[in-house]
């Protein structure tokens, strides 16, 4: 008997394409291949911040391109893993905490991966996880790095 219905939510995941964000997203297409939900893949990006010293940048650089390039091919794989997963694309300038909370606004569930830095790194520098687990508008996963 198939649980799933025709299309029941929408799951948003955060993946900057570090190990723990691939883990995230395909926690995420598996509760969606559950639930029958959509999932938002969502990319932010910033221009690199400097204090005193202007960084030269090549005249092609394009941190926004680079993303649409990274999203790309993330979902390619993610949609011959998951081909009965509806996946949306979304690319966002901005720092990945605040981008992520207001992707989250109508959402069933927020899923970010976290690296384990720990308290201390955590309080250092800041942590998108913890942002999104006390900011998001709806429920929170935050999948772990196995290591």
């Amino acid at each position: 008997m198939d649980v799933r219905t025709e299309h029941s939510g929408r799951i948003v995941v955060g993946v900057d394409g570090s190990a723990s964000s691939l883990a995230a997203l395909h926690w995420a297409a598996l509760q969606a291949e559950f639930t029958g939900s959509a999932v938002e893949v969502v990319v932010s990006w910033e221009w690199p911040t400097n204090y005193g010293w202007a960084l030269p940048y090549p005249a092609e650089y394009n941190p926004a391109e680079e993303a649409r390039t990274m999203l790309a091919g993330i979902l390619d794989v993610a949609g011959k893993d998951h081909p009965a997963v509806s996946f949306e694309a979304t690319v966002a300038e901005g720092h990945p905490a605040p981008v992520l909370v207001d992707a989250s606004r109508g959402a069933d569930l927020l899923v970010v991966g976290c690296r384990g830095h720990g308290e201390i790194a955590g309080m250092l520098i800041g942590s998108v996880s913890e942002h999104c687990a006390t900011s998001a508008h709806c429920p929170v996963l935050v999948l772990r790095d196995a290591r």
